[in-house]
């Protein structure tokens, strides 16, 4: 029996999907203590966008750490800290005319969530959240109450509640006009629905199944919060920092959310760091109101500048995302034009093939892996193969990775037919 079987818990999970032991990665691939390496089309669950053990990103942690700078700090002021919003500032937000006041709500996107949700709440003074089915948002108990999967609510023991979900785009296959029932229990003074006090969003649910929502109805719902003075939540944290192409996934849809939730890839190398971005006149926070330990993750901050300053000074990473995404796209389609009852979706390096049962998907995750390729799955009954690549693959690795997925689908759907 292993140490991890013995001592470690039964919650774990991914390493179920991967047995074997890892011990070092570089770029798109990542070694077992067999020396066998495997390609990660997994990228940490979208905390590695810039790939592992990215030099430039390691070299400027390196050297923050080698001049013995600050390394946890809570909330107070270092010279790591004033870098990075500097550098967020004038090449993020300045650009993208964008202006937001940077909360540190401490280091996961749970924690980004939370801040947002209880934010929403102080400054309308209303208590209902809006969210969307097959949404995402986090493990603890405010993100789990704007979650979906009944699994994952299942494990808080406890009613959540204040939360009402709606359909997601295309979640009645388009059979009813966009936001009618929404728009519907918003007017209606007896349909019961408490006035909320904000909507949270996914432009792409990733973990919900690589579900893609048309610009079109992220601009339709970002006008009906503001017929009825509701304030709009955009949950960026998987898809934020590149992964659909733009910096922020909500650009293309030309909105801007009054809170942007930020994680996983803004710590740069893989390090921890949570964002919440508000608008200023809603920063009514009193010192101390919302805090944590760990909001001053000083290298984090260095990370996460050097990869703004490295990668989002220019539109180069962006055109390169767009044009791997749809290469990934074609080749996504082309099997589920072969193989019926497979669909493709996803947009920029988010992709999926969505399969006719979780079990199917799993098994082909697993004939990756033995070929090896890591991916996981996702959606409410884990039928969608996820395809999430670091944004920094190269194009004979995303070939390479191509070529596997397609002779793992053989291996697993191509007898059955």
């Amino acid at each position: 029996m292993s140490v991890f079987d013995k001592i470690e818990s039964e919650v774990r999970s991914y390493c179920r999907s991967w047995p074997v032991v890892f011990d070092t990665a570089v770029g798109s691939r990542i070694s077992d203590t067999d020396g066998r390496s495997y390609l990660d089309f997994f990228a940490g669950a979208g905390a590695l966008n810039y790939g592992h053990n990215n030099p430039v990103l390691k070299n400027a942690v390196i050297e923050y750490l080698l001049r013995d700078g600050v390394t946890h700090s809570l909330d107070m002021h270092t010279v790591a800290k004033r870098d990075f919003l500097e550098t967020f500032a004038e090449v993020v937000l300045a650009p993208r005319e964008l202006d937001y006041k940077v909360m540190f709500p401490g280091p996961a996107g749970a924690n980004a969530v939370e801040a947002a949700l209880k934010l929403a709440r102080k400054v309308t003074g209303r208590q209902s959240i809006i969210n969307f089915t097959n949404a995402f948002h986090g493990m603890t108990l405010g993100a789990l109450s704007v979650t979906g999967n009944s699994l994952k609510r299942g494990g808080a023991g406890i009613p959540l509640v204040h939360a009402t979900p709606m359909p997601f785009d295309n979640y009645l296959d388009g059979q009813t006009p966009d936001f009618l029932l929404f728009e519907r229990l918003l007017q209606d003074s007896g349909s019961g629905l408490n006035e909320p006090a904000a909507v949270i969003v996914e432009t792409v649910q990733g973990e919900g199944g690589i579900n893609v929502a048309r610009v079109e109805w992220l601009r339709a719902l970002s006008e009906l919060c503001q017929r009825h003075g509701i304030l709009l939540i955009f949950d960026d944290v998987q898809m934020g920092c590149g992964r659909t192409g733009p910096f922020f996934s909500f650009e293309a849809a030309g909105i801007k959310p009054d809170i942007v939730c930020l994680s996983k890839s803004i710590g740069g190398f893989g390090l921890p760091l949570g964002l919440t971005l508000l608008r200023p006149e809603l920063d009514i926070w009193e010192p101390g109101e919302h805090n944590g330990t760990f909001r001053g993750v000083n290298p984090a901050f260095v990370a996460a500048t050097e990869a703004i300053r490295t990668y989002w000074t220019d539109d180069t990473l962006e055109k390169s995302t767009l044009a791997k995404g749809e290469q990934v796209g074609r080749a996504l389609a082309e099997l589920a034009q072969a193989y019926p009852g497979l669909q493709a979706r996803g947009r920029g390096l988010a992709r999926g093939l969505r399969f006719e049962s979780g079990e199917l998907a799993g098994q082909v995750c697993r004939a990756a892996f033995e070929r090896g390729l890591l991916m996981e799955t996702a959606g409410p009954d884990g039928e969608v193969a996820k395809v999430m690549p670091p944004l920094t693959v190269s194009d004979a690795e995303l070939e390479e990775g191509l070529v596997v997925i397609a002779a793992a689908v053989q291996a697993t759907v191509g007898g059955r037919r």
